[in-house]
């Protein structure tokens, strides 16, 4: 490295490398959609995500190698077997790469706001403007096969209004009703009924397809938390007369061939989880009844704990990758002393 070269921080490294395994495993689940989707619309969706993950693979080793930052291992062609039959529907598959888009957009978002150096930033930069394309490409083949699940609809506001009383921001009451959802408690509703039914098909599908017993057992779990979590939000829904957007045909195969290893299984749903996590979390932030809030921090306590227990099941199996951190100063002392 040159003089002059200013080092990246720690929020730069975090990103490039969560960037790295994520593109890392979404090309291998990419690859196994390209063997198996029908549609050519859908399929050319499927191809420029390829080629979106493929591109950010080789920009993110080259950011690595011209740092001298050991490459991550991520996922290769040994976590995908594309002669594996076919486990998703079309339909699945185009949801699947709509609400990853999402996900992406989330993700870009953040790291250009945590980094400081040029050329990371015009590369996070470049990837919210791709992400965006292919979320526009995405939602514009579902809108025409009629697959677009819409948010519900609300009347329109014939005036502006203020909250004149304190009850506004009060869910649970003995003596009266409890105030109608507004649009932004709405809108995160929906939001997390859609995420949800997204993940319990993937849990569904990873479960069906793994040979390891405790691994088929803690996907079926996430599987019916997710179901669960579909059911509260839904019945708040309903509680307020309002119509729960409803599930297009995002199908799951009976194909027990398994695609993908378990060690990208495992890291999808963690990945998955804290994704949710998140989401939770500014839904809370945003919604002003109380009952709402303490449903997504319960909620949001039942996911971390779920992917705790499957992160227990990565490091057991050894497949883990250990994000880059600072040396432990303790253990290096103390490594000292006993040479001495």
């Amino acid at each position: 490295m040159t003089e002059n070269h200013i080092q990246l921080t720690s929020a730069e490294i975090a990103s490039i490398w969560t960037g790295y395994m994520n593109d890392s495993m979404s090309k291998c689940v990419l690859s196994y959609f390209l063997k198996t989707v029908e549609d050519e619309e859908i399929k050319a969706i499927v191809q420029y995500a390829y080629d979106l993950s493929s591109i950010h693979i080789e920009k993110l080793t080259a950011i690595f190698q011209k740092e001298q930052i050991p490459t991550p291992t991520g996922f290769t062609h040994d976590d995908v077997n594309l002669n594996a039959s076919r486990l998703y529907t079309d339909p699945f598959i185009l949801t699947y790469i709509n609400h990853m888009a999402k996900l992406g957009l989330l993700g870009y978002s953040g790291f250009v706001s945590m980094s400081a150096r040029d050329d990371i930033r015009a590369y996070y930069r470049e990837g919210l403007s791709e992400t965006s394309e292919l979320f526009e490409r995405s939602s514009k083949v579902l809108l025409s096969k009629g697959l677009f699940i819409r948010a519900p609809y609300i009347a329109y506001p014939t005036k502006t209004d203020f909250v004149d009383s304190k009850k506004y921001l009060s869910g649970f009451s003995l003596f009266s009703k409890q105030r109608p959802l507004n649009a932004v408690e709405i809108s995160h509703l929906y939001m997390n009924i859609q995420t949800n039914i997204i993940g319990s098909k993937l849990a569904q599908s990873f479960g069906q397809i793994s040979s390891k017993e405790k691994i088929q057992k803690w996907m079926l779990r996430g599987r019916d938390i997710s179901k669960k979590h579909v059911k509260v939000f839904t019945n708040t829904l309903i509680d307020n007369n309002i119509q729960p957007p409803v599930s297009s045909d995002t199908a799951i195969t009976n194909s027990t061939a398994p695609p993908f290893s378990d060690k990208l299984t495992l890291y999808h749903m963690g990945f998955m989880s804290a994704a949710g996590t998140g989401n939770y979390a500014t839904a809370a932030a945003a919604s002003q009844r109380s009952d709402l809030i303490l449903n997504y921090e319960r909620l949001s306590f039942e996911v971390a704990q779920y992917a705790k227990d499957g992160l227990d099941i990565m490091i057991s199996n050894d497949w883990f990758e250990q994000p880059p951190g600072t040396l432990d100063q303790d253990k290096l002392t103390k490594k000292k002393e006993l040479n001495n």
